[in-house]
């Protein structure tokens, strides 16, 4: 059990090194520019599209990578 923590950390380590090398896309997206439109799923089962909030309220984006999962 030991050595298959050792080896997922160890594996957590080498993608987070490698991740620091690639770069983010280009965009022509300036600061205070109008996000583009997206759609995402929601966590009730269907979408949500950006342009569903647009002038009705705020909205923020939060991306949290292998949360709420059982890993």
């Amino acid at each position: 059990m030991r050595f298959l923590q050792f080896a997922v950390a160890g594996a957590v380590f080498a993608v987070n090194l490698l991740a620091q090398g690639i770069q983010p896309p280009h965009t022509q997206l300036k600061e205070g520019d109008m996000a583009p439109d997206f759609t995402l799923p929601s966590t009730a089962g269907g979408k949500v599209t950006l342009a569903d909030f647009r002038g009705k309220a705020n909205v923020v984006l939060a991306f949290f990578p292998a949360a709420f999962t059982g890993g």
